[in-house]
């Protein structure tokens, strides 16, 4: 007896550990990310640099036996590519919107991809109508979401036009991605590999497009260009990338030691605590009314959840059809599908 109770008790403690570093990673890392964009003003090489370190990571760890991932083969690169660009859009318009806007707009308009998912579902994947409770937690989330955008005394066109180009891709991301990669064969750590090593060859092309290459080149030729390097801006960085590749870990580790619904309450948790956060490190934050619409929209989140895995009307089963049995069933969560967390991962 008084050895199972020890098992109990270290499994307890085993599953409560990758929770909370799951819970502290996703609560962290918005604010952490727009803490390196204010003080690294690169995001494209912020993000490669963050998809270096999560494939460079996930490669090392697998060489010396800590995790398996599928190794890289070209032909299932070619097939992988399509969503591993929608990935790499996605996180490159979250990356740009933290660049303009402040952590809670960014909040607002992740709160709202599952009406958007909801849509798109419904309209190109045939899938079934939401339920009532599903319908109004969706009426919630975006009624929350125009009392804060009406009330944002931060509204610019540049900010608003990168949250609307996120909130299209993340949308594409969330159904594309589930539509094509589960049919790829591809476990857990070789979806992040393939996805965040496509992106980091991917990231050249958009230095050269957007002109961001100028800019680096500019930084590191001239004198008073060092501050690229300066430390405040790199331990920034550093901090970025570390946790853009432990979400990874600790997030699909914790999909494995908890329920479904565990992690997707704990996921929309998250989002309390990184407002909390914002609030009392960062003075960049909604006016008070703001915060409430803020809180409004996260609450219809919760609802949304409770409605499509809790038995109520519509179950998460039949709105979104499972994965091959060779994919890991935590991938069935919408809320790491930017792996890098990014910047979502967050």
């Amino acid at each position: 007896m008084g050895s199972i109770r020890l098992e109990g008790s270290k499994q307890y403690y085993a599953t409560s550990s990758l929770v909370i570093g799951y819970a502290l990673c996703s609560s962290l890392l918005a604010v952490i990310n727009k803490f390196a964009i204010t003080k690294f003003n690169y995001p494209g090489l912020l993000t490669a640099l963050q998809y270096l370190t999560s494939a460079l990571g996930v490669w090392l760890l697998g060489k010396f036996g800590f995790l398996h991932h599928d190794p890289f083969v070209l032909e299932t690169a070619k097939k992988f590519l399509p969503a591993a660009l929608v990935f790499y859009l996605a996180i490159f318009t979250n990356t740009n919107l933290l660049r303009h806007a402040n952590v809670d707009t960014f909040i607002v308009f992740r709160s709202l991809t599952p009406l958007l998912v909801a849509i798109a579902d419904t309209a190109f994947r045939k899938q079934p109508c939401p339920s009532k409770l599903t319908f109004l937690s969706l009426v919630i989330i975006l009624g929350g979401a125009v009392g804060y955008v009406a009330t944002d005394n931060g509204f610019t066109l540049t900010a608003y036009s990168w949250a609307i180009a996120y909130l299209v891709t993340i949308t594409t991301e969330m159904v594309y991605i589930k539509h094509m990669v589960t049919n790829l064969g591809l476990n857990t750590w070789g979806f992040v590999f393939y996805n965040n090593l496509l992106s980091l060859m991917m990231a050249p092309i958009f230095w050269i497009v957007t002109g961001e290459y100028v800019d680096v080149f500019a930084a590191v030729t001239l004198s008073s260009g060092w501050d690229l390097f300066e430390p405040i801006a790199f331990v920034a960085v550093s901090l970025s990338c570390v946790f853009g590749l432990l979400i990874s870990f600790f997030g699909f580790a914790a999909r494995k030691a908890i329920s479904a619904t565990a992690f997707t309450v704990t996921g929309v948790v998250n989002k309390f605590l990184t407002v909390a956060i914002n609030v009392l490190i960062w003075d960049k934050h909604a006016t008070p009314f703001g915060l409430v619409c803020l809180l409004l929209t996260i609450a219809g989140g919760v609802l949304y959840q409770q409605s499509v895995t809790g038995g109520v009307g519509t179950t998460s089963n039949q709105r979104e059809s499972p994965p091959p049995k060779q994919v890991d069933s935590e991938d069935d969560s919408d809320d790491e599908k930017g792996i890098s967390g990014k910047i979502s991962r967050v």
